[in-house]
């Protein structure tokens, strides 16, 4: 992956003149016409109104970002940040779409909470897409049916995924922990536990220079800080997080899903381990927004979208790399990123509503309907669609986050009322959906 190099203001104004700069500035903003922070590499293809030499539009432009900008210094480095109006934009419609809305009321609720059930199983969603973007082949499928089973991993792959399972169930754990190595470190453990390569140790940072960034090609696009210097970075990264930036002890406000995804870029940019860095580092993302509130983000991925475009994801490090530490452009490709992730969990949750609701106009004269739970109706809903479906107390009670007993409830209590039948002999108490379930229901 090859991008055009972006001249620093230092390079531009030793080849263009002083005067005509002059008469540009304040015609350019840090963004375009369409509210876009662009790279040099697609900057320079864009044609201005009046017709302005490139050079000129990107200097001023470069000046526009610079008196906007926000410095982090994290070591020796400098990195900066603005927020134009398009990115103020998307963070206040990330605020609107995350308020709490899973979990209220609804005209279509048995019990008030029945929109958290609904969308609960997509806490495994980010698991399974978080170890493939990192080369686990194992499908959906079968990786959520392990989750849900509570299934021994057999292979690498799913070794990957149970492990970011555990992670996310750990960042969700420790929200209310400030950011400590410790802390980074015990999430690398969980992450990388019998899957990990490069000759990298589990919770342990990576004491050789010979690990690179390579492209789809395997090309080198990034060499990492050097490791004799990544107790200090992690350290500096964890008194930046733990900074309450608030206008009252930072020196200036950060607001939280910007912080967020910084904490994720200085991960991917530091690279202090050995194998593991993205895993640990999208971790870290999730835990850092639940810490702030955002509970929603239980249930999203922003890995399943980042696995779509890998080459995108790239380039936004690329971009901050080659401008000048810009991490501008990676806060944008991210924050595009989270406003879809946000639109899939709507657009799923929608859609579980509207069958559910179908499958309760379905039953309403249903006697037996009226007595079960929420949690009862919809495994109902699940064993009408697919007669044969199997269920036992284990998978319920991971996938409704109650307890085994509480679930083993739910299942003999459908039995009793001949809505699933008891197979088999084995310890593991085994139901299967019937194929004339909707027949027995509507009889009682």
């Amino acid at each position: 992956m090859r991008i055009s190099h972006a001249k620093s203001l230092k390079e531009m104004i030793k080849v263009i003149h002083s005067i005509d700069l002059i008469k540009v500035l304040g015609k350019f903003k840090e963004t375009d016409v369409k509210g876009r922070y662009l790279h040099w590499n697609d900057f320079k293809y864009k044609k201005n109104d009046e017709d302005i030499d490139i050079d000129l539009a990107w200097a001023a432009t470069k000046i526009s970002r610079l008196q906007s900008s926000k410095k982090i210094n994290i070591g020796e480095y400098q990195f900066s940040f603005c927020v134009p109006d398009s990115l103020q934009r998307d963070l206040h419609t990330i605020d609107k779409k995350s308020s709490g809305y899973i979990g209220t009321n609804n005209p279509e609720s048995m019990d008030g909470v029945n929109n958290k059930y609904l969308v609960h199983s997509l806490i495994m969603e980010e698991a399974i897409s978080s170890a493939q973007l990192e080369g686990a082949s194992t499908t959906r499928r079968i990786a959520k049916k392990m989750l849900e089973l509570d299934r021994k991993p057999k292979n690498k792959s799913e070794i990957m995924i149970l492990n970011n399972y555990l992670l996310m169930k750990k960042a969700l754990e420790m929200k209310n922990e400030s950011l400590s190595i410790e802390l980074i470190l015990s999430f690398h453990e969980i992450a990388t536990t019998g899957a990990i390569e490069n000759n990298a140790v589990c919770g342990e940072f990576r004491q050789t220079d010979d690990i690179y960034v390579r492209n789809h090609l395997q090309e080198v696009i990034y060499t990492p800080p050097k490791a004799d210097k990544l107790y200090d970075l992690m350290s500096d990264l964890c008194n930046f997080v733990n900074t309450r930036h608030d206008c009252e002890e930072g020196e200036f406000f950060i607001h939280p899903v910007i912080k967020a995804i910084l904490l994720h870029f200085f991960i991917g940019f530091i690279h202090p381990f050995g194998d593991g860095n993205g895993r640990t580092a999208r971790a870290l993302f999730y835990w850092f927004m639940m810490k702030s509130g955002y509970w929603l983000f239980e249930y999203t991925s922003i890995s399943k979208l980042i696995k779509n475009a890998p080459i995108q994801y790239a380039k936004a490090y690329l971009y901050v790399e080659d401008d000048e530490l810009d991490t501008t452009y990676f806060l944008y490709h991210q924050i595009d990123i989270i406003m879809r992730s946000i639109d899939e969990l709507n657009n799923y949750l929608h859609r579980k509503q509207r069958e559910l609701a179908y499958f309760l106009t379905r039953i309403k004269n249903s006697k037996i309907a009226s007595k079960l739970n929420f949690r009862q109706i919809d495994i109902l809903k699940k064993a009408a669609k697919e007669p044969g479906r199997q269920f036992i107390a284990k998978s319920i009670s991971i996938e409704y986050s109650v307890s085994e007993n509480t679930a083993r409830s739910d299942l003999k209590g459908l039995e009793d009322n001949g809505l699933l039948l008891l197979i088999g002999n084995s310890k593991v108490r085994t139901y299967i959906s019937p194929s004339d379930l909707l027949d027995n229901l509507l009889d009682n």
